[in-house]
C-alpha cells in the first residue's frame, strides 16, 4: 500500500470517527457521561432525600391530612393531637392518677411513652390506643353537640367567648419565657406538630358550646311528680338510705399466704361474736352508737370511734356482705350482727333506714370560724370568739329589715364558706345527713320561712359557729335522686342517638396522632 494510499484510509477513518485515537476519546467522553449521571443521579436522591426529611418533619402532614372524618367534617392529625393530648393530661390528673400511682401506667415520658404500655382497662391494646379512643369519642360528642347547638340557634355570648379567651391571657409571652417563639411553638410542643393557638382556641370555643348546648337540653327536660314517684318505685329500694356503723376485724395471716386459714378465722369470728354479746349487755348506754364503741373497746382494748362514725349510703352502693342483712324489711334500729368477708369479720350495726320521701330543706347561713392555734387546734377563747362574732351578726340582722334578702346580704359581707357567701349563703335541696350534725338537725326540726338560730359546726376542717336562716322546704329527697338518675338516662339516651347518625371513617392521617 502505498503512503498516499495509507494517509487516505487514515482520512476518512478520522471522518469516520473510527480511528484509534477518535474511538478512544469517544470512550473516555463515554465514561464521563456516565459518571456525570451517576452522580446527578446520586445528587438527584439526596436532594429528594432531604426534601423528604423536610416534609416528614414539617407540619404538612400534621395539617393537610386527615386523621378522622365526622359527618361531613375531616379533622387534621394536628386537631386530633390536641383531644389526644389533651385527654391524656385530664385523665392522669383525675381518675387515671391511681393507676400512675400503682405503676399502671408510666407518664415519665409522655406521650411517647404510651405507644408500649398495655393498657390494663382494654382487653388487648396500649395505652395510646385507649387514648385515641377517648379523643374520637369526644370529637363525635362535640362535632354532634355543635351541629345540634347550629340548628337550634344555640350560640356563645360574647360574655362566654370572653370567658374562653381569659383561660389564654398571656400565653404568647408564657410561651416566650419558656424559650418558644411564641403561642404556637408552645402549642406543638405541648400537644403535637402543628398544633396551633388558633386551633387549641377553636377546640376550647367547640367544647365550650357542646357543653351548653347539653346543659341547654338538661334544663329543658322536666317530669311529674307522678313520673318521677313511679321511676323511683320501679329502682326496687336500690335508691332508700341506711345509715349503719361496723367495726372491721381482720384475721391473722401466716407469713407468705394471701388468705387467712380456718382457725385464723375462727378466732376472728368467736372475738366479733364477743363484741356482739357486749353491745348487747350493754343496754344501759341509751345511744347506740357509744354502745357499740364501748363493745368495741371491751373486746379489743382499742377506742372503736373510727367505726361508730355513722355510714350513710344508698342501698345500690352497700358493701355485698351485709347488704341483704342491712337492707332487710324486719330490721331496726339497734340490731346487730356479723359478717363474714374472705379475710376477716365484719360487726355490723343497723341505726336507720329511709325511702326518702320527706321534703328537703332550703336555707342560708353565715358562717364563722373560729383561729387555729399553731398546733391547728380551737382553744376555749378562740371558739367563744367565733361565738361572740356570729351572735354580733345576727343581732346586726334582727336590728335591720329582718327579710331573706336583707340576710342574704350579710352572708355575702361576713361569711367565711367559699362554697355559698357569693350566693347569698345559700343551701338548696339539703338532705339529711348532708351537713355536719348541728346543721342538719337545724333543717330538719320543724321550722317556719324565717327562723334563725346560731348552731356549732366541726367537720375536720373547721370548727366555728352557723348563723341559720331557715328558707323553707325544697322537694321530697325521693325526687331529687329519681330525678337525677332518670335525667342522666334520659340524656345518655339523647346524646347517643344524636351521635348514631353520625358517619365516621378513619383517615391515613390517624398514623400522625400521638
Amino acid at each position: 500500500m502505498s503512503a498516499s494510499t495509507e494517509k487516505k484510509l487514515r482520512q476518512a477513518a478520522r471522518e469516520a470517527g473510527t480511528d484509534k485515537k477518535t474511538l478512544a476519546a469517544q470512550e473516555e467522553a463515554k465514561k464521563k457521561a456516565k459518571s456525570n449521571l451517576r452522580w446527578t443521579i446520586g445528587a438527584i436522591a439526596i436532594v429528594l432525600l432531604i426534601a423528604f426529611i423536610l416534609f416528614i418533619n414539617s407540619s404538612f402532614l400534621y395539617t393537610r391530612t386527615t386523621a378522622l372524618a365526622v359527618g361531613d367534617k375531616k379533622y387534621s392529625p394536628a386537631e386530633m393531637s390536641y383531644y389526644y393530648a389533651n385527654d391524656y393530661v385530664n385523665y392522669i390528673n383525675g381518675d387515671g392518677y391511681y393507676y400512675a400511682v400503682l405503676g399502671m401506667i408510666d407518664t415519665s415520658s409522655g406521650l411517647t411513652g404510651l405507644r408500649s404500655q398495655e393498657c390494663p382497662i382494654l382487653e388487648s391494646g396500649t395505652w395510646k390506643d385507649y387514648f385515641l379512643q377517648m379523643a374520637e369519642d369526644d370529637m363525635i360528642r362535640v362535632k354532634a353537640l355543635t351541629d345540634y347547638a347550629a340548628a337550634n340557634g344555640i350560640t356563645l355570648t360574647e360574655e362566654e367567648i370572653a370567658q374562653v379567651d381569659d383561660g389564654f391571657a398571656g400565653v404568647d409571652d408564657y410561651a416566650k419565657a419558656q424559650g418558644f417563639s411564641g403561642a404556637d411553638g408552645f402549642m406543638a410542643a405541648n400537644y403535637g406538630p402543628g398544633v396551633t393557638y388558633a386551633m387549641v382556641r377553636q377546640a376550647s370555643l367547640d367544647n365550650t358550646l357542646a357543653n351548653k348546648t347539653y346543659e341547654q337540653k338538661q334544663d329543658e327536660t322536666t317530669y311529674t311528680a307522678e313520673e318521677l314517684e313511679s321511676y323511683y318505685q320501679s329502682l326496687d329500694g336500690e335508691a332508700d338510705s341506711y345509715s349503719y356503723a361496723y367495726y372491721y376485724l381482720e384475721a391473722a395471716l401466716e407469713e407468705d399466704a394471701d388468705t387467712p386459714t380456718e382457725e385464723a378465722m375462727a378466732e376472728t369470728r368467736a372475738q366479733a361474736d364477743a363484741i356482739v354479746y357486749a353491745y348487747k349487755d350493754g343496754d344501759d348506754i341509751e345511744d347506740l352508737a357509744e354502745r357499740f364503741d364501748a363493745a368495741i373497746d371491751s373486746q379489743t382494748g382499742e377506742t372503736g370511734e373510727s367505726a361508730v362514725t355513722v355510714n350513710g349510703g344508698r342501698a345500690s352502693a352497700l358493701n355485698t356482705y351485709f347488704k341483704d342483712w342491712l337492707t332487710n324489711t324486719g330490721r331496726t334500729a339497734g340490731d346487730i350482727t356479723v359478717a363474714d368477708s374472705s379475710t376477716g369479720c365484719y360487726v355490723v350495726l343497723f341505726l336507720d333506714h329511709s325511702d326518702n320521701h320527706y321534703n328537703t330543706a332550703n336555707v342560708r347561713h353565715i358562717l364563722i370560724k373560729a383561729e387555729a392555734d399553731e398546733d391547728g387546734n380551737y382553744t376555749d377563747e378562740a371558739l367563744a370568739a367565733a361565738k361572740a362574732r356570729a351572735e354580733e351578726i345576727l343581732a346586726e340582722y334582727e336590728a335591720g329589715e329582718k327579710t331573706e334578702e336583707s340576710f342574704a346580704t350579710l352572708a355575702e359581707v361576713y361569711s367565711e364558706d367559699s362554697g355559698s357567701n357569693t350566693n347569698g349563703g345559700l343551701y338548696e335541696n339539703v338532705a339529711k345527713g348532708q351537713m355536719v350534725p348541728e346543721f342538719d338537725a337545724f333543717c330538719f326540726e320543724g321550722h317556719k320561712s324565717g327562723d334563725t338560730a346560731i348552731v356549732y359546726g366541726n367537720n375536720g376542717g373547721y370548727a366555728g359557729y352557723h348563723v341559720m336562716y331557715y328558707v323553707g322546704e325544697g322537694p321530697l329527697y325521693s325526687e331529687t335522686i329519681a330525678r337525677t338518675l332518670l335525667l342522666s338516662e334520659d340524656m345518655d339516651a339523647w346524646e347517643e342517638d344524636l351521635i348514631s347518625a353520625y358517619a365516621v371513617r378513619e383517615g391515613f392521617g390517624l398514623r400522625f396522632v400521638g
